[in-house]
């Protein structure tokens, strides 16, 4: 009697490929595979010519970094001479980690739009805002993809200008919120964690204008990190300023005050007219200590102003880069012939040996309903 039972410790057959037939397969196919790379390769030469050349500047920046450790010996020597530093020890909320959030905000965008370029073609420099709107070119698909756009908005009543409208940050026009948009994809901050450099990269279609724009962004970032690395310094400075004016006030009235009383009672020998002098007297030295103390505290705010405001080290100047970043024409040209390649080497060996098992199948269907058709007629025959 036969076994019926399997072994348990067989190993189930495994569907193989066999390569050398692909290949083969491949091989009696090559003329239609030369004509679909060929295909490919021609658009991708049209679409690399199509896009816009961009020119990229970069620039690296390597902002100051606090050194806790050398902040914590200096308290320690200045608290032996009797100086407290405590409240000079502050953590920076904007460090560099930041720095690309506040590069792609809405408020440091449109810092920008007031920013004169000059192109390589131009005469004269024209604002930021008229650049991106008037010379910035798109490949000629877009034209095609935005067309019903653009229909719509004809179809649409345009809402008349407001000649007094003035930008505001918090109620984005349509066009300012484009132009934002659009300054959002042309520039770019990272940081590097180990090293806290800063790299910003421009990018436009004249590299004149791509230099100026990365340049202002540096002096932009600049003046943003310092007013705000400041910004308590310098209230307190004002406020000092404005105790030591208010101190200075009081001095030289209790000071004028005196002389006026020493020269209307010179040569009195009387005791109330002695009284009277030492009061006047000590009111114009407690002035004077007051304003005294006011004037210190005016210079220690300078200083302190001057301390906290952050230095910069430009590794990188801006400069006006000679050679296009975008398009990688020869990346575009690999990459549409070897996806042609690709697409024409899956139709060989996969879909359409499925399309013609899928029509074989078909009509073995039909001629086997049309057997089971004629076999009724034969027999009332």
């Amino acid at each position: 009697m036969a076994d019926n039972h399997q072994n348990p410790n067989a190993e189930p057959e495994e569907e193989t490929i066999d390569l050398l037939d692909l290949a083969s397969r491949l091989w009696d196919q090559r003329k239609k595979l030369i004509i679909w790379s060929v295909c490919g390769a021609v658009l991708g030469l049209i679409i690399a010519f199509s896009i816009p050349r961009e020119y990229t500047t970069t620039v690296k920046l390597a902002p100051e970094v606090n050194d806790t450790k050398a902040s914590s010996n200096f308290s320690a020597l200045a608290s032996l001479a009797g100086v407290n530093t405590s409240s000079a020890s502050g953590a920076d909320a904007v460090y560099p980690m930041l720095y690309p959030d506040v590069v792609g905000s809405v408020p440091f965008l449109t810092s920008l739009f007031d920013t004169k370029v000059q192109t390589e073609e131009g005469d004269a420099p024209i604002e930021l805002t008229t650049y991106m709107e008037e010379d910035m070119k798109s490949p000629w698909w877009s034209a095609i993809i935005g067309a019903p756009f653009k229909l719509l908005a004809l179809l649409k009543e345009d809402e008349p200008e407001d000649p007094t409208h003035t930008l505001d940050n918090f109620h984005l026009t349509k066009s300012e919120d484009d132009i934002v948009k659009a300054l959002s994809d042309c520039i770019s901050a990272t940081v590097d964690t180990k090293t806290s450099v800063v790299t910003l990269d421009v990018t436009l279609q004249d590299p004149l204008a791509s230099a100026i724009l990365a340049d202002t962004v540096v002096n932009r970032l600049k003046e943003y990190i310092t007013d705000y690395r400041t910004n308590k310094s310098r209230q307190d400075l004002l406020y000092a300023e404005h105790l030591n004016a208010e101190a200075q006030a009081k001095y030289y009235k209790a000071q004028q005050i005196y002389a006026n009383y020493l020269d209307r009672n010179q040569g009195l020998a009387f005791r109330s007219a002695q009284i009277e002098r030492e009061r006047l007297e000590n009111e114009m030295a407690l002035a004077y200590n007051l304003y005294n103390s006011t004037s210190m505290q005016v210079q220690k705010a300078q200083a302190k102003v001057q301390e906290t405001t952050p230095v910069y080290a430009v590794i990188t100047p801006a400069t006006v880069p000679l050679k296009p970043s975008k398009p990688r024409k020869a990346i575009i040209l690999i990459g549409f012939t070897f996806l042609a390649f690709m697409s024409c080497a899956v139709w060989i060996l996969f879909l359409q040996p499925m399309v013609k098992s899928f029509k074989e199948k078909r009509e073995l269907e039909k001629s086997s309903e049309s057997a089971a058709v004629s076999k009724p007629d034969n027999k009332t025959e």
